[in-house]
């Protein structure tokens, strides 16, 4: 009796736990992480607040369980179509379309990847075997179609598999903001047939034009929004300038959605009137924090000065490398944010869609531009290329957010870039 009373419990136990997560599953994908709270998923399951936090201690431990789950039946499926294959088959596309057909999977990961970059997130450590897991499935898959003759004998596998693997995230991002120009499957498909060519590969018979009105000047990566220069007396340019560092660290750490006014007021040591004597609103801190992201960025990159497209391509590596040593909390809130800013309505969305059509346009001109000067090879196609190149940025600063001692951003971007603009 005692035995069937004790199952009986365990088996209603499970059915609630289980009951909690379809809820937060269904909500997260509706409302989005950040607007949907623990009591919405409570009352959508049935169960009290006090109850949802006797098998649940926080909405990240939720978020972290949703996305174990999907990431679990997905590593499956890989594993699967991997063995059901033809030898050397690469099989990436074929995974990349069922996440498509899986509600909520893009929003759910995304969310995921920018809420546990923080060490202390109670998902960081799975998400960082996570990320070891899925490279010693695609080294597998790559070794063996390297065996086969399917891609080239020159690649190393280990270092593709790092730029795939980021290459992936970043488009699973980049499609949700543009969807109307962004195809993971096709861009995976395309990518996966470049693998066929040698490292650095160039047509002998590859004769790029040499039409002068065809080249034009270098373009200009338009930013989404004005520097500060508010004019005032110096220690209230020092405050704001205070306000930002900590409201960025606080975004970065807790998302902007878990971040209030009074918490970053009390980091500055300030009264929140104080802080909304010099931004009236939340919303008007985000934009000044992104801005401020986006002048320090494009200040380390370094990219005026240069004779053409091609010396400004191959200088991003160098950039990269800088931002990392030098503001390493710059690619922490561009984490955090661009995961978390994927809902409409979330105050940053339009920032980040405004951000990636003009990081597109820029990238997509900076190709054809060296495509025209003979050093992008013929066959490339510059508008896959740019996308690529930010989808892959993006994906190697999520991972070097897990993995900071042995992931390299610029080791990696610069082999990628000697690849696609080899030398004549």
């Amino acid at each position: 009796m005692t035995t069937t009373a004790t199952g009986s419990r365990h088996a209603r136990a499970a059915a609630t736990r289980q009951r909690i997560l379809s809820a937060a599953h269904d909500l997260f994908v509706a409302h989005g992480y950040r607007s949907t709270s623990l009591r919405d998923i409570a009352a959508a399951a049935a169960v009290s607040h006090p109850g949802l936090l006797g098998h649940f201690a926080s909405k990240d431990d939720l978020l972290g369980e949703v996305v174990a789950a999907l990431e679990a039946d997905n590593e499956s499926v890989f594993s699967a179509i991997a063995a059901a294959a033809e030898p050397g088959e690469l099989v990436f596309s074929s995974i990349a379309e069922r996440n498509a057909r899986t509600p909520g999977y893009l929003e759910l990961f995304a969310a995921l990847t920018g809420e546990a970059s923080a060490a202390g997130h109670p998902a960081h450590a799975r998400m960082r075997e996570r990320y070891c897991r899925l490279r010693s499935l695609s080294v597998d898959v790559l070794e063996d179609a390297k065996y086969h003759g399917v891609i080239a004998a020159d690649r190393d596998v280990d270092g593709e598999t790092v730029r795939h693997t980021a290459g992936w995230d970043g488009l699973q991002l980049l499609s949700q903001y543009l969807p109307d120009r962004v195809d993971v499957v096709e861009m995976l498909e395309e990518r996966e047939n470049l693998w066929a060519m040698p490292v650095a590969w160039r047509d002998p018979d590859d004769d790029p034009s040499s039409d002068a009105d065809a080249a034009g000047p270098l373009p200009e990566l338009r930013t989404t929004a004005t520097p500060d220069t508010e004019p005032g007396y110096a220690v209230g340019r020092r405050r704001r300038t205070q306000i930002l560092a900590d409201a960025t660290r606080l975004f970065a750490r807790d998302g902007y959605g878990d971040t209030s006014l009074q918490d970053i007021a009390t980091a500055v040591g300030v009264s929140k009137s104080t802080l909304l004597h010099h931004y009236p609103s939340k919303e008007l801190l985000l934009s000044a924090v992104l801005t401020e992201r986006d002048s320090a960025i494009n200040e380390n990159q370094g990219f005026t000065g240069a004779a053409s497209a091609g010396e400004v391509l191959r200088s991003i590596p160098d950039g990269a490398a800088r931002s990392a040593q030098d503001e390493p909390g710059l690619i922490e809130v561009y984490a955090v944010l661009s995961c978390e800013a994927v809902p409409a309505a979330h105050p940053a969305h339009d920032y980040f869609a405004t951000r990636f059509a003009n990081a597109l346009e820029y990238f997509t001109e900076l190709f054809r531009l060296a495509q025209v000067d003979g050093d992008l090879p013929t066959d490339r196609d510059p508008v896959h290329e740019a996308t690529w190149l930010i989808a892959m940025w993006d994906g190697l600063q999520y991972q070097w957010l897990y993995d900071r001692e042995r992931l390299d951003i610029a080791t990696h971007l610069r082999a990628h870039l000697d690849d696609v603009l080899p030398p004549r």
